[in-house]
């Protein structure tokens, strides 16, 4: 059977304008325009690595998300681990921490939604959190320091 180009530029442009479509109209369909962690209407701030650098100068307090293997493994100097799957204790041994200061910041890793989970969830409590984008990596990807252990 000899293939024939034209046919398969057919088939491979319908594809995707059904992809598309499909990714449009189902209402399960990845954010091509937008972050895909934010929902619409949601109003979570996100900050990039420079501006969490000047934060962090400034006193911010960081905050892990990810699970607490994964902070013992490498965080930012001085963050505290407050992990998405273990929200609720952590939360209660955090809260007054997390109620007596102003500049928050949350952060997993890149493509993670477990900062903007955190956020969302502080944010219920009437705390202010700002989400580091892309988390850890573009933290150490702007050469910033990162600490080793489970203290901060």
């Amino acid at each position: 059977m000899q293939v024939k180009p034209g046919r398969m530029a057919v088939i491979l442009a319908s594809g995707m304008v059904l992809g598309f479509a499909w990714n449009a109209w189902s209402g399960r369909g990845l954010s091509l325009g937008g972050n895909a962690f934010i929902r619409p209407g949601e109003t979570l701030e996100e900050i990039d690595a420079p501006e969490a650098k000047r934060r962090f100068d400034k006193g911010a307090i960081f905050f892990d998300a990810r699970p607490l293997d994964f902070y013992g493994l490498s965080h930012i100097p001085g963050a505290r681990s407050l992990p998405e799957d273990g929200f609720e204790a952590a939360f209660g041994r955090l809260e007054p921490l997390l109620r007596s200061r102003f500049d928050l910041v949350v952060y997993c890793t890149a493509m993670c939604e477990a900062s903007h989970q955190v956020a969302r969830r502080l944010k219920e409590r009437g705390i202010q959190a700002a989400i580091l984008i892309d988390g850890l990596p573009a933290w150490t990807d702007a050469g910033l320091p990162v600490r080793q252990g489970q203290d901060p």
